[in-house]
C-alpha cells in the first residue's frame, strides 16, 4: 500500500513538472513608439522615437521575463551649456550658449512583466545603453546605466500598448577641462518618456 502511494506521489510530481515546463513559452516581436527625453533639465524635452525587437519568455501565467534590443534616439532640446576659457596669460572669461542636443543608443534591457487577467501588466528592469551617435563635443564614456518602468494594457488582439518611463544615471556629459577650456554641468539623470506598441509572434 505505501509503494502504491509513493508512486502515486512520484507520478504526481512528475505530471506537475511536466505542465510547468509546457508553460514556458518563448516569443519574439518587435516594440515601437515615441518619446519625450532631457538632460538633468538644463534644456527642453526632445520629441524623437524608438524602434526595436525583444523575446518575452513567458516563465508563468502571470510573470515573464523579457530581454530587449533598442535603437533610442535621446537628448534635448534647447540645452544650455556655460563654458568657461582661459587665455594664455591666465584671464578667464565664460559664455552660455543653447543648442540642439542629439544622441543614439543601443539600449539592451531586461524587462519583469507582471500581467492580470484584465490585460493590465507591470513593467520594470535594468538597461544598458550604448552610444552610437551624438552630436556632443565629448564624453566620458559611450555606456550608460539606467532603469526602466512602466505599465502596459494587452489588447484582444495581442497588441501591446505601452508607457514608460527610463532613467539614465551616468553624468557622461556634464564636464571637461583641458587647460584652456572649462565646462561644468549637471546631465543627468537623463529622463525620457516613451508611449508606445508592442506586438510578439506566435500562438496566444
Amino acid at each position: 500500500m505505501m509503494r502504491k502511494i509513493q508512486l502515486a506521489i512520484i507520478a504526481l510530481a512528475f505530471f506537475g513538472i511536466t505542465k510547468t515546463q509546457a508553460q514556458v513559452t518563448f516569443r519574439p516581436g518587435l516594440r515601437a513608439g515615441l518619446g519625450l527625453s532631457n538632460l538633468g533639465f538644463h534644456g527642453d524635452f526632445k520629441p524623437d522615437f524608438y524602434l526595436g525587437a525583444l523575446g518575452e519568455l513567458k516563465l508563468t501565467k502571470k510573470y515573464s521575463l523579457q530581454p530587449e534590443i533598442t535603437y533610442t534616439r535621446q537628448g534635448a532640446n534647447n540645452l544650455e551649456r556655460t563654458q568657461y576659457f582661459y587665455t594664455s596669460d591666465g584671464y578667464a572669461y565664460d559664455t552660455t550658449e543653447h543648442y540642439d542636443v542629439n544622441i543614439d543608443y543601443l539600449s539592451v534591457a531586461m524587462i519583469n512583466k507582471f500581467s492580470f487577467t484584465s490585460g493590465f501588466q507591470v513593467q520594470f528592469g535594468p538597461t544598458i545603453d550604448i552610444v552610437l551617435n551624438t552630436n556632443l563635443p565629448y564624453s566620458d564614456s559611450d555606456v550608460d546605466l539606467g532603469f526602466v518602468s512602466g505599465v502596459g494594457y494587452k489588447l484582444p488582439s495581442g497588441l501591446l500598448i505601452e508607457a514608460r518611463f527610463k532613467a539614465n544615471f551616468a553624468d557622461n556629459y556634464g564636464s571637461y577641462n583641458d587647460g584652456y577650456y572649462y565646462n561644468e554641468n549637471q546631465y543627468s539623470p537623463s529622463l525620457t518618456f516613451q508611449v508606445g506598441v508592442s506586438y510578439t509572434f506566435g500562438k496566444k
